[in-house]
């Protein structure tokens, strides 16, 4: 199976849904976590860039 048939299989539920509800928590919630990650990966490097100085 291909990753393409993959994610169609994946996303057919959330198609039959009205609106955007699910598709739109999923979203959020993976922009959340994203920043989430960010935020660390830029505080760990800042406080170790920040040390030698």
């Amino acid at each position: 199976m291909s990753t393409v048939e993959s994610l169609t299989q994946l996303a057919g539920p959330i198609s039959t849904e009205s609106g955007p509800g699910l598709f739109l928590r999923i979203i959020l919630v993976a922009s959340f976590v994203g920043v989430g990650l960010l935020v660390w990966i830029m505080a760990r490097a800042f406080r170790s860039g920040n040390g030698g100085n």
